[in-house]
């Protein structure tokens, strides 16, 4: 699957959970986005969920900006970079994040970066429209 797909795919299932919240506050959203309550009520979210595992070992671990706003890709390639194209960077260059080269590809390797995934990040960006988070701040999508 494609980051396009993905990308696609994803915002779909998060815009369904959101009209089915609709009559929840912000912060409510944002509490029932915690990875230990998407488990039980959104095992269909993420493939991880399965398996009760997530994706960044981090203790408040919030699901709501999966698919973080600062993570830039192009399914073409950005550029190339000796024999190897750039897929997918961090915008904000995380000391957390890092690069994953493998083949004629290389890849932005978010696991070790908590970023998008602490609740006072999320209520800087915060918008019922997933889609247009990533608008505001993701110049590819």
């Amino acid at each position: 699957m494609s980051y396009s797909e993905w990308f696609k795919t994803h915002g779909e299932k998060h815009k369904k959970i959101i009209e089915k919240l609709s009559n929840l506050s912000d912060e409510e959203i944002i509490k029932y986005f915690r990875f230990e309550n998407m488990v039980k009520k959104e095992p269909s979210f993420c493939p991880l969920y399965k398996d009760n595992k997530k994706c960044h070992d981090i203790e408040n671990l919030n699901c709501y900006l999966c698919a973080c706003p600062n993570f830039r890709f192009d399914d073409k390639g950005f550029k190339k970079e000796e024999k190897k194209t750039l897929f997918s960077y961090c915008d904000i260059n995380s000391k957390d994040g890092a690069r994953f080269e493998h083949n004629d590809a290389i890849h932005q390797n978010c696991s070790a970066c908590t970023v998008p995934h602490n609740e006072m990040y999320i209520k800087k960006f915060f918008s019922r429209d997933w889609f247009e988070i990533m608008k505001r701040v993701c110049h590819t999508v």
